[in-house]
């Protein structure tokens, strides 16, 4: 049987769950569908920046995950050269801690009505809702048909909803990337700061989590260089990473390598990305179709604002929309969808966001190419566009986008 459905978002994650709640809270109802038959809580750890809470408190869970993580009070960091090791510590402005994913994910899941999340619902294809340009069909795989006059597409890197729009897919880079957690049951020495290390062919981070729990992580550049054997699984990889550790690590680190939680690792033999100019030119909507998260703007983890950027997206895009339904009179429980009114909010959400992502993009397109080029003037182009904007005192964490 077909359902119709004023606001239908694609995808359980973290923008599609922020999304949701945003609407909640502005009294604007949604659906969620999510092709898992629970809520995806595997990820290990994420960062969440300044502009990330303060997302986080107009949402009104700030408060309770806070409880959760340390705060990180400064970041230092050590780049391996010829001549010697360089190192700086960098103290935070503003508020960064790593949360679970876990506790971010089941937070704000609980705080959106019963019903809201449907599961096991994996959608196959969309169509043109035949409305004006307005809306979408979807095809789930069990046959069932959803008419949705908004359509939100949050499903991450590989988004079915960012096929519908024509945008190209994302770009593999030439990383992998193992992370997980190192348990401390009498306490870990590092006090409240982020450390991290840049070394000629990976890069490593540790974060304290809590007063027990340390983040840790290491990204290998030019995995085709490494031997199929240890990217078979995460637990052969953690083994290259130790060898590799060994040789050029202190024992502290060794150890803490060593010591990781198996049931933590995840190998992510590759990560994806959306080129700065893609994210400039590229259309992210159609009508009332629009994407959002990882699925308008994928990147790195190279300044560990994909989580954060994902809930800006969240909230700037909930407060277009409830703007436009008080326009239409609407609003609460009578809230209705008024065609041209929604297609104007959503213009105004794409706008609004293209630069602040634009942004982001090209930061951490050029720290991911910095790190990982052998290119003398390619080294030197990015080293200006990190100087220029700001990144290693964290300029992009700043940013407000303001009330709900």
């Amino acid at each position: 049987m077909e359902e119709v459905h004023g606001i239908v978002i694609v995808g359980a994650g973290i923008c599609g769950l922020a999304t949701a709640l945003a609407l909640h809270r502005k009294g604007i109802p949604s659906l969620v569908l999510e092709k898992s038959d629970t809520l995806r809580t595997d990820g290990g750890s994420i960062s969440i920046q300044a502009n990330g809470w303060r997302v986080l408190e107009q949402l009104g869970i700030a408060a309770e995950l806070r409880e959760t993580a340390t705060l990180i009070t400064e970041i230092h960091d050590v780049w391996q050269q010829e001549q010697g090791n360089k190192s700086a510590v960098i103290p935070v402005r503003g508020e960064l801690r790593w949360l679970k994913r876990k506790d971010l994910i089941e937070t704000m899941a609980m705080n959106i009505p019963p019903g809201a999340i449907r599961f096991n619902c994996h959608v196959a294809a969309l169509h043109p809702a035949n409305l004006g340009n307005h809306g979408a069909v979807l095809t789930t795989l069990d046959g069932g048909i959803i008419r949705a006059k908004v359509l939100i597409g949050c499903d991450g890197s590989n988004s079915v909803v960012a096929k519908y729009l024509g945008l190209s897919p994302a770009i593999p880079a030439p990383c992998m990337l193992l992370r997980g957690f190192t348990r401390y049951p009498n306490g870990h020495p590092f006090r409240t700061q982020f450390l991290r290390l840049k070394y000629k062919d990976f890069f490593l981070g540790r974060a304290p989590m809590t007063n027990n729990l340390v983040n840790f992580f290491v990204a290998i550049w030019h995995p085709s260089a490494t031997s199929a054997d240890a990217t078979k699984d995460a637990r052969a990889m953690k083994d290259f990473v130790l060898e590799k550790l060994k040789d050029q690590c202190s024992n502290e680190i060794v150890e803490m390598a060593r010591d990781m939680d198996p049931e933590s690792l995840i190998l992510l033999r590759r990560a994806w990305y959306r080129p700065p100019w893609q994210v400039m030119f590229s259309s992210f909507r159609k009508g009332t179709v629009m994407v959002a998260g990882d699925a308008m703007h994928v990147m790195g983890n190279y300044i560990g604002q994909g989580g954060s950027a994902a809930l800006e997206d969240a909230l700037v895009l909930a407060r277009s929309l409830s703007r436009a339904a008080a326009e239409s009179g609407g609003g609460g429980g009578s809230y209705e969808l008024c065609g041209k009114k929604i297609s104007a909010a959503i213009g105004e959400y794409v706008r609004e966001r293209r630069l602040r992502v634009v942004r982001l993009s090209l930061e951490t397109f050029a720290l991911g190419t910095l790190m990982g080029t052998k290119s003398l003037l390619t080294k030197l182009a990015c080293f200006a566009i990190v100087a220029l904007l700001g990144t290693n005192s964290n300029e992009h964490a700043n940013y407000d986008c303001d009330h709900l």
